[in-house]
């Protein structure tokens, strides 16, 4: 009986914490662009890349328990947003967007729980988003990581049709 209440517990756990398969379906976290923007688009973020200025910024506005954080110009919000838009990105996989274009980001890496600051770099990447709906906009809820660059392959796609219909998929 325990080992069947474990079994539950763990599939609506699953459920409850588990992310849209695509972008743009109803949000589960009604939040998630309000932090998104708190952890990534910030007015008043250093403009360079000087340990000391990082290191006292996120101090003074949070953040010292995350090991990596990235931060968005905010001039580039809307081009942010249209990452979620067939204008500004495509699908990546699960509720994941890659953006079209490509965007100047600052990493910063730190110490966890210290704010000790171990590196800042400035980075141009495409940006890889999850996009969901909240108040009938698809939105930016979470930033993922892209360490390979990955970028939207057109190619790929092609490629990957040619072969469907030679097996006679519609």
């Amino acid at each position: 009986m325990a080992a069947l209440s474990l079994a539950i517990f763990l599939l609506l756990g699953h459920q409850v914490l588990s992310k849209n398969d695509a972008p743009c379906q109803l949000s589960k976290w009604n939040s998630g662009y309000r932090t998104f923007l708190k952890r990534h688009i910030r007015d008043g973020t250093p403009t360079s890349l000087d340990q000391n200025q990082w290191e006292s910024y996120i101090r003074n506005n949070g953040g010292c328990d995350r090991p990596t954080q990235s931060f968005i110009h905010p001039k580039d919000l809307d081009k942010v947003k249209a990452v979620c838009s067939k204008e500004g990105g495509k699908t990546f996989k699960e509720n994941l967007c890659i953006s079209k274009q490509l965007f100047s980001f600052i990493t910063v890496r730190s110490v966890p729980g210290t704010c000790g600051i171990k590196s800042i770099k400035e980075e141009t990447k495409h940006l890889i988003l999850a996009c969901e709906q909240l108040d009938n906009q698809c939105l930016p809820v979470h930033f993922e990581g892209n360490p390979n660059n990955s970028l939207f392959d057109h190619k790929l796609l092609k490629e990957l049709i040619i072969f469907l219909k030679s097996c006679n998929f519609p």
